[in-house]
């Protein structure tokens, strides 16, 4: 790696400026000199040969888009002269590939954890108010607030989670509400629930429980406050039940085999797939070889670099999932008249992504080369270990909340432009960049910028891996849990009533 440039493939006609260079410089690519026509900005493209107009421009080894017009060495390379090659929806055959990575371990490793009286195992041991619908969030909140005052030790907080939903929706709408609400009542960071009900809502608490199926009653406890004489006083004595019954829960030695994480990027910029990115899919290999689980979803972001992870299918049945993963969420942009492809965001583009193409191939690299051992629907729970996908939008807080109802213990979450959002898990933040992790670090947890500045991959996602233990151990804990940023949100496709 250069200290100005990063040359990633060999097939490549691009390099990445790793700081801003100025027009006039001369770059030495291979032994060739590149004489940079205009200034570049940190993260963005530079030509390192003639890119002919309608050639495809190389990145990571593989097409992420074609130029609009010939593009001479030294030149800026981005929306300006080149776009995406992607249009509609794509048949696909099924090329198997043999993972790359070590599937075994040495050492068995071991985090300190809560194992729940089913069998499910926790990282936090934490009081949830789920709310069957959106009326009812203030009511919530001011029940958090007030029993986080009295808790005391032995609980890990108090917290509810507000959203729109529960009312007036329909159909597939109100089954992902409930879907949602229902993983995380299950949820085993959560040590005890309170489901709190309004009473007219289209989600009543005797229509959720049909979803929710059995439950433990020490656990899970229900008030709708239409039939509350005092709401307020029967939620604090109910949660005050629940205090009483998590404190009974003391942390064991776990295996990390039992480890569930999330998998998601955003706010990306030009190093995404060049720091941050790679260093989470070395994670998650290594999750993987210990007998662990991980799940990445963001369908939308593997538009343009799908076939690599199709390729890593366990097996055909696997295979032709992914396939209705993809272009599923293809025909829900085509149902809604909206283009495939209309991605990267502005922020992506202004830190250095041009296409969905060069967005998607580095999103990917959060899967490591594990196989896909299987692929979810929205608002399904993880069942088997190793590598998942899950379907969900590229959004944010959509789809962080969809990973933490699926399961995840905590969220690895990297970002190139920062973001202070977290989940209702522990939701890290993984900068691509030393000077975001220097500038916001109320807002990020680990630095994968010192990739390029000397440290190895290696050396970092064991880092990385131990940070993991430790969070899972309640040693550390997230940005997002010592600030209060922890949220939901729920997908939504149909009509509101």
């Amino acid at each position: 790696m250069n200290e100005k440039f990063a040359y990633i493939h060999e097939k490549d006609n691009v390099i990445i400026a790793l700081s801003p260079l100025e027009q006039g410089e001369v770059l030495n690519v291979n032994g060739l000199p590149i004489t940079l026509s205009e200034s570049i900005p940190r993260g963005h493209k530079v030509a390192i040969v003639t890119i002919e107009q309608g050639e495809d421009v190389i990145k990571y080894g593989f097409p992420i888009g074609k130029a609009t017009t010939t593009i001479q060495p030294g030149a800026w390379v981005h929306s300006q002269n080149m776009k995406t090659k992607l249009e509609g929806v794509q048949e696909y055959d099924y090329t198997p590939s043999t993972p790359s990575f070590r599937k075994q371990v040495e050492k068995v490793r071991t985090f300190q954890g809560y194992v729940r009286d089913n069998g499910n195992v926790g990282i936090r041991n934490e009081i949830w108010i789920i709310n069957t619908v959106g009326c009812i969030n203030k009511t919530a909140e001011r029940l958090a607030a007030i029993s986080n005052e009295t808790c005391g030790a032995g609980v890990d907080g108090v917290y509810h989670y507000p959203h729109l939903f529960g009312c007036s929706q329909l159909g597939d709408d109100l089954l992902y509400t409930q879907k949602i609400l229902r993983n995380l009542v299950l949820h085993p960071n959560a040590a005890g629930v309170l489901v709190l009900g309004l009473g007219c809502e289209n989600n009543h608490i005797a229509a959720f429980k049909q979803v929710l199926g059995d439950y433990d009653d020490r656990r899970v406890k229900f008030l709708a406050v239409q039939e509350a004489d005092n709401e307020m006083e029967q939620g604090l004595a109910i949660i005050e039940e629940l205090i009483s019954y998590a404190k009974t829960a003391k942390r064991e030695p776990i295996p990390l085999s039992k480890l569930k994480v999330g998998l998601k990027c955003g706010g990306s910029d030009g190093f995404s797939g060049i720091t941050a990115n790679p260093l989470v899919g070395a994670f998650s290999d290594k999750v993987v070889a210990h007998g662990g689980t991980t799940v990445m979803t963001e369908v939308p972001e593997m538009f343009g670099a799908e076939t690599i992870l199709m390729n890593r299918a366990k097996d055909q049945a696997t295979f032709e999932k992914m396939v209705r993963l993809i272009n599923d969420f293809k025909e829900y942009f085509l149902r809604h008249n909206q283009p495939v492809y209309e991605n990267p965001s502005p922020g992506n583009k202004e830190g250095g992504i041009t296409t969905l193409e060069e967005k998607s191939l580095g999103c990917v690299q959060k899967g490591g080369f594990a196989e896909v051992v299987d692929v979810l629907p929205y608002g399904e729970r993880l069942e088997k270990p190793g590598l998942n996908l899950l379907q969900g939008p590229g959004n944010d807080l959509v789809s962080v909340t969809a990973l933490a109802a699926a399961g995840a213990h905590f969220v690895l979450f990297t970002t190139g432009r920062g973001t202070p959002f977290g989940g209702p898990v522990p939701t890290v933040k993984i900068s691509t960049n030393t000077s975001l992790y220097e500038r916001k670090k109320h807002w990020i947890d680990f630095n994968a910028g010192r990739l390029v500045e000397g440290a190895t991959l290696d050396e970092v996602a064991e880092e990385l891996l131990n940070y993991g233990v430790k969070l899972a151990s309640g040693e550390v804990r997230a940005k997002n849990e010592e600030y209060g940023f922890k949220e939901i949100s729920i997908f939504k496709d149909g009509v509101i009533l």
